[in-house]
């Protein structure tokens, strides 16, 4: 009887803990594990795809870390993030365009970066204001067209450093600008640990836990509870005198000055600055990263931003390495954009759902 018991307990506990960290993450969460299992087998060197998968998730972790204010307020899932994208690049090249070298650099670009930030946060959240029910499917539109007009701004601005501009006419930016001698690496290689071919970038790491903690740290403030209580009951919140349009607001600027400062952080590690259309593949990962790891468009936690961003830059990573080398032919390309477009589909249709 005791047996029978302790087993009953046991797999109520097991039933506990995949309701609670959800079937479809720990489905991946094996598949990732496996991957991981079978590269030393197929050829591939698994210090150093771990390294690469540590290294992807510092570089986009903060960006993932941009949906958390407006989910909370209830704008949902941040697909205006380019705007917060451009908001970086702005920064970034006015930087170098204004000579600062080196870390300085740096923080420069997010000094600069931070005005453009809170104008088209606050031109977002107005928009977004106008339009409750309706805000995804808006910021959708506000980040495609938005990239699209930047588009021609690259060409039309008056940037003059040779780094950037176009060799033969002197005008317009190019498509890649590279940061070498800038801030290439300047986080990545701060506290570095290196471990034969295992690198870890301490420095971007702490970046992204302070960045994380002082988000935890402010949602757990009056503000932060005032704008949880909006996205939960908007109608509760304003009988509470809680001003709705203002935290919504706050939410969106926030959510856009962290995505602009996730640029920047993700443009060091990969060492150059892109242009154009480049912002348009930056957003569907980053929703997708969030909702792999277990939020919802009502809530979303550090935890959640944490797990997907693993998750999601693990398969991506490790599935076209692990396939190159079992059929020895190079369709990495191919094979990525197969996962990651499939797991796109797979975070798209998860949407409503999330970690009980």
């Amino acid at each position: 009887m005791n047996d029978i018991a302790n087993s009953k307990k046991e797999k109520s506990w097991l039933k506990r803990l995949v309701e609670s960290y959800g079937l479809p993450r720990l489905i991946i969460t094996v598949f990732l594990l496996l991957l991981l299992v079978l590269a030393p087998f197929v050829g591939a060197d698994l210090p150093t795809q771990v390294s690469n998968i540590i290294a992807r998730f510092s570089w986009n972790g903060i960006l993932v870390l941009a949906m958390i204010p407006m989910v909370h307020s209830g704008c949902g899932l941040n697909f205006g993030l380019p705007l917060g994208v451009i908001s970086g690049l702005l920064g970034a090249t006015i930087s170098i365009e204004l000579g600062f070298t080196g870390a300085f650099s740096f923080v420069m670009a997010i000094l600069i970066a931070t005005p453009f930030a809170l104008i088209f946060g606050m031109g977002y959240g107005w928009l977004l204001n106008k339009i409750k029910g309706g805000e995804m499917m808006i910021a959708t539109y506000v980040g495609f067209s938005s990239v699209s007009l930047m588009c021609m701004m690259w060409l039309v601005l008056p940037y003059k450093s040779p780094n950037m501009v176009w060799g033969l006419s002197g005008k317009g930016l190019r498509t890649t600008i590279s940061l070498d001698g800038y801030y290439n690496q300047v986080l990545a290689k701060f506290l570095q640990i290196q471990i034969g071919n295992l690198v870890i970038p301490v420095g971007t790491l702490l970046f992204f836990a302070v960045l994380a903690l002082a988000i935890w740290a402010f949602l757990h403030t009056k503000t932060g509870t005032a704008m949880t209580a909006v996205g939960s009951n908007p109608v509760f919140a304003r009988a509470a005198g809680i001003n709705v349009n203002k935290m919504r607001m706050l939410s969106v600027v926030m959510s856009t000055w962290v995505a602009a400062v996730g640029i920047l952080v993700y443009e060091q590690g990969f060492g150059f600055v892109q242009l154009y259309t480049a912002p348009f593949a930056m957003t569907l990962p980053t929703v997708s990263a969030i909702l792999i790891g277990g939020a919802t468009v009502n809530k979303a936690t550090i935890t959640n931003v944490i797990i997907g961003t693993i998750l999601f830059q693990g398969i991506v990573t490790m599935t076209p390495t692990v396939m190159n080398n079992m059929i020895h032919m190079d369709m990495s390309e191919v094979i990525r954009i197969i996962v990651s477009n499939g797991m796109i589909l797979y975070a798209l249709t998860r949407k409503t759902e999330g970690s009980k």
